[in-house]
Order: structure tokens, then sequence, then C-alpha cells
């Protein structure tokens, strides 16, 4: 057998919009890359290509599929490639990259391809968890409420996203709240596992953190990992501007996390959820409200099924 044929099969599927992306990176990982792997790549050209393009090499023998893009690039292969065996790993491209840190992989594009390589030593994929909602897998968190509608701006916006990062998603936080949740919140009815609750916000976890500000884990659950067969819900009971300093400082708190807040309900260890908007309009409607899965806004709804798929998705990290 040559030592090119015994090279393990590489797909690289490119989000060539996504944030750090740039052809010159995409050819320098792809050298680095062909030293050990054979290696292919393609180029998503719209909203939910990924997942199109992981549906259909399901069966074409490739050793690994790596998402080089943001989290919403691997969301979209996580999506096309579900229940089966073939392992996606990532190459850090978006301007946070919740999943990439949270699997170990380095943040930085070069470090995260010398990662890729040192795996092939100990080729070991392994079974991780995905959340559901409706028919939306995500990987590590799905968001009805004030997250969401920060999503929908800041990704109106992506040269916005793009110059200033965490502090442009600052702003739209602030915006958001104090120009439509401080007026008109939707509320919601959150029933988690034969439990409920009401408020304005309900963030679903499958992992921890639920997003990084800069270098520092936003936490907002406890009590949840990846491969913990099991999903984490937080809901926001009120919108209210005395609330925010405690809430925002527990934050960034891991001794004492957001999830303790007076303000937060907190549900851990869930198998399933519904969420429903509970407010109405004067003609008896019900209300949307936004919904984000993975730091993408995939539109409005006026309820939302939630589901735990334990051991959904292989990866190699």
């Amino acid at each position: 057998m040559s030592r090119r044929s015994a090279k393990k099969r590489m797909l690289i599927i490119v989000n060539p919009y996504a944030t750090t992306v740039s052809d010159r990176l995409k050819n320098l990982v792809v050298y680095a890359l062909q030293g050990r792997f054979e290696v292919e790549t393609v180029s998503t050209e719209a909203q939910n290509h990924a997942t199109e393009i992981g549906r259909e090499v399901r069966d074409h023998g490739y050793d690994v599929v790596v998402a080089f893009g943001g989290d919403g690039t691997l969301n979209e292969v996580a999506n096309g490639l579900a229940g089966t065996d073939v392992p996606v790993s990532v190459l850090p491209g978006g301007s946070t990259n919740v999943v990439c840190r949270t699997l170990g992989i380095p943040n930085d594009v070069v470090d995260a391809t010398e990662h890729l390589l040192a795996l092939l030593d100990e080729w070991q994929p392994r079974r991780i968890d995905l959340g559901r909602a409706d028919g939306r897998h995500f990987v590590f968190s799905c968001g009805a409420g004030i997250d969401a509608t920060v999503v929908k701006r800041v990704d109106a916006h992506p040269r916005m996203k793009s110059v200033a990062g965490p502090y442009y998603f600052s702003w739209a936080a602030i915006s958001a709240f104090y120009r439509q949740y401080m007026l008109n919140p939707v509320r919601l009815r959150v029933e988690a596992d034969g439990e409920g609750a009401e408020g304005v916000t309900a963030l679903c976890q499958n992992s921890d953190p639920f997003t990084y500000f800069s270098n520092r884990a936003v936490r907002v659950c406890e009590d949840v990992a990846i491969d913990d067969g099991a999903l984490a819900v937080g809901v926001l009971k009120r919108a209210a501007q005395r609330d925010m300093p405690t809430l925002i400082a527990r934050l960034f708190s891991a001794e004492r996390p957001a999830a303790r807040h007076r303000q937060i309900e907190h549900f851990d260890h869930v198998e399933g959820a519904r969420i429903d908007s509970i407010s109405e309009t004067r003609d008896g409607i019900a209300r949307p409200f936004p919904l984000q899965v993975d730091g993408d806004y995939i539109g409005e709804k006026t309820s939302v099924e939630l589901g735990a798929e334990p051991g959904a998705l292989t990866i190699v990290a």
C-alpha cells in the first residue's frame, strides 16, 4: 500500500463568508493538512448549503468531515451528518467559536490545524449529544427571546460583527433590552419534564459555557455537559433594569452562576421541553418570538419543541 493511499480522507467544508476565513488562509490550512491527509475542499454558497453537502457525502468514504467556519457552519454540518458514524471536526473561522473551544480545539486556526494533525497519532472518534429544536439540531445552545433578538440584529450587520466582535454583540443586547424587552416583551411559557415556568427569555444548553465574551466564558445554565445525554434550560422571568447588574455579574462567575439568580428559573438534566408564546395581539393571535440555534437566527415561532439526542454526532477533537 502506498503512503498516499494510506492517508485518511478529509473533506473540509469551508464557509467563505465566515469572520476570519479567507482564500489565503484556506490554502495555507489545506497545504499543511495535505502532509498527512488526503484533502478535498468544498465551499458553501448559501445558508444551509453545508447541511446539504453533509447529507450528500455520508456514504462517500470520508474519514473525517471538517467544518471550517463559525458555530453556524458546524451547526449545518452537524445537521447533515447527525446519526451517522462519519466523524466531524472543526477549524475555527467565526467570531466566537463556542463549540471549538468547548471541545478543547485551539481558537487560533494555525494552532487548530496543528492539533488536527496531532490527532492522527491517536485517532479516537467519540460521540457527543445534540439538542433538537423542532426539526433542527443544535450543538451547544438554542434560545428564544432576548438572545435570539441580539443574534438577529448582529447577523443583519456582518461587517460590524467582524470588526467589533463581542462589543457589537454587547451593543445589540443593550439596544434590544431597552427598545423592546423593557417595553413590550413576548412572554413565554416553558414546560420541562413536567415542570413549568414563565418569562421573557428561554435558553436551552447542550454544553457549558453558553458563549464567550472575548476570552471569558459566559455561563447561564449549570450541570450540563456535551456528552451527558441531557439538556439544561434557563428561563429569565422578567426584564427589569434593577435585575441587570447582579445578573450580568453572574454571567461571568464560575462560583455564582446565573442559573442561581433569583430571576432565573433553572431546569437541569432535561430530556424534553416546550416553549410557547402566551402573549397575544389585540386580535387574540399568539405573538411570535425569535429563535436562534448555535448563534444563528432561524426565524420566529409561536411554539417550539426541544429534545436531547444522546450520542447523535461523531466527533474527532
